[in-house]
């Protein structure tokens, strides 16, 4: 008998963040309902589930009180809405971690589709009807498909567009849509960056899915909140998700349940703490981000949340050198920075991607966290410079102190001029690129221009980049989309006509078949209906929840 090898040694987890300072506001809640011993009943209290809807009507979303369940965390809730859908499951890679272990642990299939190269949290809508056809062609039926206009871990927000499309192809496909809105309220800059929900597109077949510890919750306060669909299919996962929620008999604590009734009212303390945290945010990611990009790293811009998603792969001649061959390796390296590697978002463990987060310039205690959120410009604090200094040093060493990423003959880098005919990439909605690192998440993934033209020039070549999925090419004076229509075609009529470039996670002797027309797909009933969202009248507040 042939003897097993041993287990692999699994990697420890890091330690989870510790967050920012509890408001006292809400703490003095917590402290007079202390003596409250009856628990919540499943799914919440009328006056939890009340105040719950007056958060989500605030942000454009009508919703009852008889749509709504919460329960002691948003993965108890992903855990039992995947238990009420039976079917295979669809993440995009990368995702959030917390998205694919109730899956696994009910047995479910998952399939993972790339995300465009622009943004996180969206699958690439041709991608994601090859991803649908092959789990169907291997006895899988996919059933839900997860996704986030806030993302973690790569901290974008997907324009409207692509989420239009999206929302078109799960539809034609007949998915339900698990939309995580926990971090739409941490935008960066409120006017640079539209959030808008699934829910506003597809009414009818779409959850929203709330983790209220990312905004308005301290990070020990596990809470999350569920919104159901206006509908009979709505109603009835409603019940069966209600009934796998009094099966694990977790109820929310009675205090607990007081305070959060409290913050979805969002007084002035705790929406003054939600902009700060989100002006913080964005001043720490963006330092990071600006360390990732000058040590040669690719990394989207972040918008949005405290976290940013860094490739390395530029760096992987002198990673390797120090033995540096994946994400957990990596992860090790950076940990003073809160990384996590790729392999903890569903990405894989042999690329050298990693997130980052904020915890670790915030500040080792309570005290200093504290003096980050009052101070004006928290890049002047010692502990946040210091901090962004050792990165920048960390990197360089890592990198081989060229802080230059290995680039292609005859191909510029950021900042200088490209040679006589070389290609660069084309400037797609925030100016022209001079090299393939300049602008490359805010870029077009699969066009390029000739080198010389103007940035205003529209002289794009198509040229795929494997990998990248599907894109268009923008104008970089209108930003509009280089097309003869005014709105984009949905990804089903253009599959007949416009020629498929599959990206790199399929098999290479399977990226010759086209995407099936739409008579020729198994439709699990009709279509829906793509509603055109409408601006909010009335005292609601826009999507990014700052106050018109």
């Amino acid at each position: 008998m042939q003897r097993t090898a041993p287990d692999p040694q699994r990697e420890p987890d890091p330690a989870p963040p510790a967050g920012l300072p509890v408001l006292p506001e809400l703490a003095a809640h917590l402290a007079a309902a202390a003596g409250r011993t009856a628990p919540e009943p499943p799914g919440g209290s009328a006056p939890l589930r009340t105040a719950a809807c007056g958060y989500w009507e605030r942000r454009g979303l009508f919703t009852p009180p008889d749509r709504v369940l919460a329960a002691p965390g948003a993965a108890a809730l992903l855990l039992a809405l995947y238990a009420a859908v039976d079917g295979a499951v669809l993440l995009t890679r990368p995702c959030a971690e917390w998205y694919a272990p109730p899956a696994r642990l009910l047995g479910r299939p998952v399939h993972v589709t790339p995300v465009p190269a622009e943004s996180g949290g969206l699958p690439d809508p041709f991608a994601l009807l090859e991803t649908v056809r092959r789990a169907r062609m291997h006895g899988d039926t996919p059933r839900v498909l997860v996704l986030s206009v806030a993302d973690d871990p790569t901290g974008t927000c997907p324009p409207p567009e692509q989420l239009h499309e999206v929302c078109e192809a799960a539809a034609e496909e007949g998915l339900w849509l698990i939309s995580d809105e926990s971090r739409r309220d941490l935008l960066h800059d409120p006017h640079d960056t539209v959030v808008l929900s699934p829910a506003e597109m597809l009414p009818g077949e779409v959850v929203v899915l709330t983790d209220l510890r990312a905004a308005l919750l301290p990070v020990s306060w596990p809470v999350g909140l569920a919104r159901f669909p206006g509908t009979r299919r709505g109603a009835v996962l409603r019940d069966a998700v209600l009934q796998t929620l009094a099966r694990l008999h977790s109820p929310l604590p009675g205090p607990l349940a007081g305070a959060v009734t409290h913050a979805l009212g969002e007084p002035d303390a705790v929406r003054e703490r939600t902009a700060v945290a989100a002006r913080v945010y964005g001043a720490l990611t963006g330092a990071l981000h600006r360390a990732l990009a000058g040590a040669g790293a690719l990394c989207r811009p972040p918008h949005a949340g405290s976290h940013l998603y860094a490739d390395l792969e530029p760096l992987r001649r002198p990673l390797g050198d120090r033995g540096i061959v994946g994400s957990a390796a990596l992860e090790r390296e950076l940990a003073p920075w809160a990384a996590r590697g790729g392999h903890r978002f569903e990405d894989d463990p042999e690329a050298l991607r990693v997130r980052l987060g904020v915890d670790g310039l915030l500040g080792a205690d309570m005290a200093l966290r504290q003096r980050t959120l009052d101070a004006a410009d928290p890049l002047t604090l010692p502990h946040v410079r210091a901090g962004v200094r050792d990165l920048e040093r960390t990197l360089a060493a890592l990198g081989g102190a060229q802080g230059r990423p290995h680039r292609a003959k005859g191909v510029a880098r950021a900042g200088e001029a490209p040679a006589a005919g070389a290609p660069t990439r084309c400037g797609a909605g925030r100016g022209g690129g001079r090299g393939p690192l300049s602008r490359w998440p805010q870029q077009c993934p699969g066009q390029w221009r000739e080198a010389g033209a103007a940035p205003g020039a529209r002289r794009c070549v198509t040229r795929p980049r494997p990998g990248s999925g599907f894109g268009s090419c923008s104008d970089p004076v209108t930003g509009k989309p280089e097309s003869s229509s005014s709105s984009p075609p949905s990804p089903a009529s253009r599959s007949a006509s416009f020629p498929v470039s599959f990206p790199a996670f399929l098999p290479v002797s399977s990226r010759v078949l086209p995407v099936p027309p739409p008579s020729s797909r198994a439709h699990r009933g009709p279509p829906a209906r793509l509603v055109t969202p409408v601006p909010h009248s009335g005292s609601a507040r826009p999507s990014n929840g700052a106050p018109r």
